[in-house]
């Protein structure tokens, strides 16, 4: 099922909206519920133009004419019994606006109305098709009534008869079966066929009323290719009964051909007129004036036959403001060609002669339209004109005008007159992130880890490792949890090179303070220095670069070298303590300043294995 909101707000020029919404908030000030009904819905919902429109109110439809009036329509024509309106709205928009009833026929042709809700009035109605009904009213905008499942036969492209005997009780709706299988190309179902042809057997159309005779001529005038459905009545002999004075042969053929062209070129440049009072002065163009004036006398719409007679009137109007010298300026022509009147335009365009009234025109369909294509975009864009900004439609049409009267033929014009509607520029943005040297620093802070505290073994426990391992018990004099957390307080750099090539000059030992000379297990030379080496690889984690310190206790190992060479005796009674003070001494530092410190004690430790043999065969002597 189609969605009915959708189609009136996208399938309806923006005149026909307009006349609706009037309709309906008026009808709503008279406290009237109303619809939009008849063959609107039927166009609308199968994709075929709107041509007019048939609004049902629930109340009495004559009561609404003078607040229409004001609202804007022109008043054409009503019909009292059925409480009918008869209007026209700007823009090619017909309305006809009436009271919902239900109709009972003592004979045929001959209505007796009684006025009732919108229901009621759909089953009332000809054909299936016609008696659906779309709410315009608030809460239910929208909302298809289809009391007669009339989507169905509209999907089938079939006519259906509402009521058996439709066409007995009205026999116009004869007509308007031939009317709709014409212009649409529907044909009748099987059973409204036979009732069709029941119905002409029995000659029944001779019973319809003037009223209903003048309405249907005048729809000839208003249908979409008028030509053609009289030439339709006047073959199936309709016309004979209608009004014999008019024929196909009275009308000019060349003449409706050219206005529907004109047509269709008004409308792409949004000028939509209606042609109804135009095609019916071409369709009549050879009758004679008696003839005319009787089919004028016919007509239910008082306000369209004079319309049709004041066409020639309007048109000369027109031509004399759109050939006035103010109109030598092409802008002002256009204005006055698009703000005019719809009819008016549309007659002078085909009537009009003279090379003035045909050259502006010409312009008008041709040259002028040009000037759109000639919109700078890319100057726009530059000076940040946008679709956005508020008057973007006025600028686009004042751009239009100028570029038509060949004002605006430079660059430096051109930015003069975009100027004023130009936006200011945007300011700067603002750089949320940080300095580039702020955010060093931040890295350096991250990178730098704190200082871990280990726990060294105590005083204890290192003469049981050192026994576990082999090597004899050597005592400490500072637990090597005070060298690491001094470590840790004081950072200590690493030596420097030049200082460690110069031996520092160690104190010897006086020999009166050395200790009487005992026999002892040898000890290897290395162990003591193994044990200094081992001593910083306790640290697990990088100490932070320390500070400059005097490298002076590095030199350890270098000053028990010295002091051996000069007094070996002394050196062999004192060697292992002095060797254990140095190594208690020793700071720790990084596994690396170790190893460097290992490699400077190398030649020390080369001498005292050296002279290891002579230390065994003075201790030999002495035994």
């Amino acid at each position: 099922m189609p969605d009915y909101v959708y189609l009136l707000e996208r399938r309806l020029s923006p005149a026909q909206r307009n006349a609706l919404t009037l309709v309906r908030d008026t009808a709503r000030a008279e406290g009237m519920t109303s619809f939009l009904t008849g063959g609107a819905v039927r166009d609308l919902t199968s994709g075929h133009p709107v041509r007019d429109f048939d609004v049902a109110v629930q109340g009495n439809a004559l009561n609404l004419r003078q607040k229409l009036e004001a609202a804007g329509f022109t008043y054409w024509g009503s019909h009292a019994p059925s409480q009918t309106l008869f209007l026209r709205y700007a823009g090619g928009v017909r309305l006809e606006v009436s009271s919902a009833r239900k109709e009972t026929f003592a004979k045929p042709a001959h209505p007796t109305y009684e006025w009732t809700n919108i229901l009621e009035d759909l089953r009332r109605r000809d054909f299936t098709v016609n008696a659906m009904a779309i709410s315009l009213n608030e809460g239910s905008f929208g909302l298809l009534m289809d009391p007669t499942n009339g989507v169905a036969d509209l999907e089938m492209r079939t006519l259906r008869l509402v009521s058996n005997y439709g066409f007995l009780e009205d026999p116009i709706r004869l007509l308007r079966a031939v009317r709709l299988s014409t212009r649409l190309g529907w044909l009748m179902d099987e059973r409204t066929k036979q009732r069709f042809d029941n119905a002409m057997e029995e000659g029944v159309f001779s019973a319809i009323t003037n009223y209903q005779r003048g309405y249907e001529l005048e729809e000839i005038g208003h249908e979409e290719n008028p030509l053609e459905m009289l030439r339709t009545f006047e073959q199936q002999g309709w016309m004979k009964q209608l009004y014999p004075a008019w024929t196909v042969s009275k009308a000019d053929a060349q003449g409706l051909g050219q206005l529907h062209e004109l047509q269709t070129r008004l409308q792409i440049e949004g000028i939509y007129p209606d042609i109804s009072a135009a095609a019916m002065e071409l369709l009549t163009a050879r009758m004679q004036p008696k003839d005319i004036a009787g089919l004028k006398k016919l007509f239910v719409r008082p306000g369209f036959v004079k319309e049709w007679e004041k066409l020639d009137k309007d048109a000369e109007a027109f031509a004399a403001k759109l050939t006035a010298k103010e109109a030598s300026v092409p802008s002002v022509s256009w204005k006055l060609l698009t703000r005019s009147a719809a009819e008016p335009v549309l007659w002078l365009g085909l009537t009009g002669k003279g090379a003035a009234i045909q050259n502006k025109y010409k312009n008008f369909f041709t040259v002028w339209p040009e000037s759109r294509q000639k919109v700078p975009t890319a100057l726009m864009l530059e000076m940040r004109i946008t679709p956005e900004i508020e008057r973007y439609p006025e600028l686009l049409e004042q751009l239009f005008f100028q570029t038509m009267d060949n004002k605006l033929n430079d660059e430096a014009a051109l930015r003069a007159f975009l100027e004023p509607y130009s936006p200011p520029a945007p300011p700067p943005p603002v750089n949320l992130r940080k300095p580039r040297a702020a955010k060093k620093k931040l890295a350096k802070k991250e990178e730098t880890p704190k200082p871990v505290k280990t726990v060294a073994p105590t005083q204890a426990a290192a003469p049981a490792e050192a026994a576990a391992k082999g090597k004899s018990p050597v005592p400490a004099k500072a637990p090597a949890a005070k060298i690491v957390a001094k470590a840790d307080a004081k950072a200590v750099t690493k030596p420097d090179a030049k200082a460690l090539q110069k031996p520092v000059p160690a104190k010897a030992v006086p020999p009166a303070k050395a200790a009487p000379l005992k026999a002892a297990p040898p000890v290897k030379p290395a162990a003591p220095v193994k044990t200094a080496a081992k001593a910083p690889a306790k640290v697990v984690k990088p100490v932070v670069k320390p500070k400059a310190a005097a490298p002076a206790k590095k030199a350890a190992p270098a000053k028990k070298a010295v002091a051996a060479k000069k007094a070996a005796p002394a050196k062999k009674a004192a060697g292992k303590p002095a060797v254990k003070k140095a190594a208690a001494k020793k700071p720790a530092a990084k596994a690396n300043s170790a190893h460097k410190a290992a490699k400077k004690a190398a030649p020390a430790k080369k001498a005292a294995a050296k002279k290891a043999p002579a230390k065994k065969a003075a201790a030999k002597k002495k035994r």
